[in-house]
């Protein structure tokens, strides 16, 4: 939020992921940036990789946007990142509103399911 609050909206993904990166220093939270993710079909790995934009507590992808609406491919990009990843929380942030938005997603490969903040009536800000 600290970064929209400065920035606001309007800028590239680029200077959002860099001040966030800042944000995150600054308050001690583990990070590490633009991580390369592989890509598996049929237990093969591709040369493709994936490249999230953040990995926080080795636990949590974050994935920015600079948009002006989030639509369902955005949500779909965080879901094949969780799948290549093995993790199974994600984040999504949209700098691009002029509100900010941000949506939580897991994926459980148990289940193979899916649930967002929204579907699960955790509220957005």
């Amino acid at each position: 939020m600290e970064v929209h609050r400065e920035l606001g909206s309007g800028f590239l993904e680029a200077a959002y992921q860099e001040a966030l990166a800042l944000e995150f220093t600054a308050r001690d939270v583990p990070h590490r940036r633009e991580v390369e993710l592989p890509v598996l079909y049929k237990g093969q790995q591709l040369d493709t990789r994936y490249r999230a934009d953040f990995v926080c507590f080795d636990a949590v992808i974050v994935e920015l946007k600079a948009l002006s609406k989030l639509t369902g491919t955005e949500r779909v990009q965080v879901i094949n990142y969780l799948k290549a990843s093995s993790l199974e929380v994600g984040l999504l942030i949209n700098f691009g509103a002029s509100s900010l938005e941000h949506e939580r997603l897991v994926f459980t490969k148990r289940s193979q399911s899916v649930q967002s903040a929204e579907s699960a009536d955790i509220g957005r800000t």
